[in-house]
C-alpha cells in the first residue's frame, strides 16, 4: 500500500516480472520488480552485456501549442530553444528559490511537440505545478497513465534493440530519439539511460508493452540479455553517480549545488529559479554533492552523518556496494571547502565513525563517447 489507504499501482508488464519470479516492491505508489536473479548479476549482466528494465512507472507530458516553445524556456532550466526536432536534453523544473522540483528529461518530437519524462513520485506535483504556471497558446496532456516506458541498457544494447525492432538503430546519437514502427504501434526510440553505459528506453501504447517486452527478450536471448529489477538499476547509477530525486535533489537543494550548473543556462533569458541561481552562482555554493569511497568496510546509508574532525559537517543522500569495484561508495553534501578530491571525511555508520574520501567524477567511467 502506498499511504496505507491505496494499493500500489501495476504496470503493463505485471505479469512478466511476477511469471519470471521477480521480487516485486512498493516504489513511488507503484508495483514494482526489484529483482529478478539478484543485484549482483543484474547489474554485471549490463556492465557486460545488456540488461531490460521495466520503467513504465516514470510520468510522461506532452507540450503542444505555438506557445509551447516559450513557456518550457521559461519553466525549465536549459535551453529548449537549443532543441532540433528529434533531440533530447536533460533540464530541471526549480522553484522561486532555485530548489529542484523536479529533474526530467525534454523531447523536442518530429511533429513540434515536446515530451517531458518526470519521476514516478513527481507525476501529480509536476502536473499541477506546470498547469498552474502555462501561458497563451500551450496545452500539457498527461499521457503517464497510457504509455509504456522500457529501458534496454549495455554495450550490446544496440545489436539487440536493432534486432528485436527490425530496424538498425546503431547510428542513432547520444541523445537522440526516433520514430520506429514495431509491435503494430510507433515505438520512440531514444539513446539515452540512467546506468552509464549505451542504452536505449524506448516509448510506446501500454496497450503494446508485453509484444514489446518478449520480442527484446527473444532478440537478446543470445546475446546476454537479462531483466533487471530497481535494485541493479540503483547501483548502476551509483556508480555513474548520477542523481535521483528524494536522494540527491529535492526542493531544499539547488542544481548549483548538486553539480548540475551544466543544466542550467542563466544567459537564455528569466526562467522560474533564476535570480536565485544567479546569486548562488555569484556568491558560490555554501555546500555541494560530492562522491566518495569508504576506506574502511561499511555500506554508507541515506541520511547517515558525514563527520569531518569530530563534527558533522553533512548527510549522505546515497550509498552501495559496488559490484564493478568490489568496495563501499556514496554521495553526500558537504561543505564546499570539503568538495576537493582526496578530501578526508568519516562517515558514521551505526555510531561508529568510518574513513572514507572524496572523489572526482564517475565512480565508473562512461564507456567511450561515441562519435556518431
Amino acid at each position: 500500500m502506498t499511504d496505507g489507504m491505496r494499493e500500489a499501482r501495476r504496470t503493463p508488464l505485471a505479469e512478466r516480472h511476477t511469471g519470471l519470479g521477480a521480487r516485486m516492491i512498493d516504489y513511488a505508489g507503484f508495483w514494482m520488480p526489484v529483482q529478478y536473479t539478484g543485484v549482483l548479476s543484474e547489474h554485471r549482466a549490463v556492465r557486460e552485456a545488456a540488461g531490460l528494465f521495466d520503467l513504465s512507472h516514470m510520468g510522461e507530458f506532452r507540450f503542444e501549442g505555438p506557445d509551447a516553445p516559450a513557456n518550457l524556456q521559461r519553466l525549465l532550466t536549459n535551453d529548449v530553444l537549443r532543441l532540433v526536432p528529434g533531440q533530447a536534453q536533460y533540464t530541471l523544473l526549480c522553484n522561486e528559490r532555485g530548489g529542484v522540483v523536479d529533474d526530467c528529461l525534454l523531447y523536442r518530437l518530429h511533429d513540434g511537440a515536446y515530451l517531458l519524462v518526470v519521476n514516478a513520485a513527481n507525476i501529480e506535483k509536476d502536473r499541477e505545478w506546470l498547469r498552474a504556471r502555462l501561458e497563451g497558446r500551450a496545452a500539457l496532456k498527461d499521457l503517464s497513465d497510457e504509455t509504456a516506458l522500457l529501458a534496454v541498457q549495455g554495450p550490446r544494447s544496440a545489436e539487440i534493440v536493432s534486432s528485436a525492432l527490425g530496424t538498425d538503430v546503431a547510428g542513432v546519437p547520444s541523445f537522440h530519439a526516433r520514430p520506429v514502427r514495431a509491435c503494430g504501434t510507433e515505438v520512440l526510440v531514444s539513446r539515452t539511460g540512467y546506468t552509464g553505459e549505451d542504452g536505449f528506453e524506448l516509448y510506446l501504447d501500454a496497450a503494446h508493452a508485453i509484444c514489446l517486452w518478449d520480442l527484446l527478450l527473444d532478440a537478446g536471448s543470445g546475446a546476454g540479455l537479462v531483466p533487471a529489477g530497481l535494485g541493479a538499476r540503483d547501483t548502476l547509477r551509483l556508480e555513474a553517480r548520477l542523481p535521483l530525486y528524494g536522494h540527491e535533489l529535492n526542493e531544499e537543494i539547488s542544481p548549483l549545488e548538486a553539480g548540475l550548473s551544466f543544466a542550467v543556462k542563466l544567459d537564455k533569458g528569466d526562467f522560474v529559479g533564476r535570480a536565485a541561481l544567479a546569486a548562488e552562482r555569484e556568491r558560490g555554493s555554501a555546500r555541494r554533492l560530492v562522491g566518495f569511497e569508504m576506506l574502511e568496510r561499511g555500506v554508507p546509508r541515506q541520511g547517515y552523518a558525514i563527520l569531518h574532525a569530530e563534527e558533522q559537517v553533512g548527510w549522505v543522500t546515497s550509498g552501495c556496494f559496488s559490484p564493478t569495484l568490489e568496495r563501499d561508495i556514496g554521495m553526500g553534501y558537504v561543505p564546499a571547502a570539503l568538495a576537493q578530491e582526496g578530501a578526508e571525511l568519516q562517515i558514521d555508520i551505526r555510531g561508529k565513525p568510518k574513513r572514507a574520501r572524496v572523489r572526482k567524477g564517475r565512480f565508473v567511467q562512461r564507456p567511450k563517447e561515441r562519435t556518431t
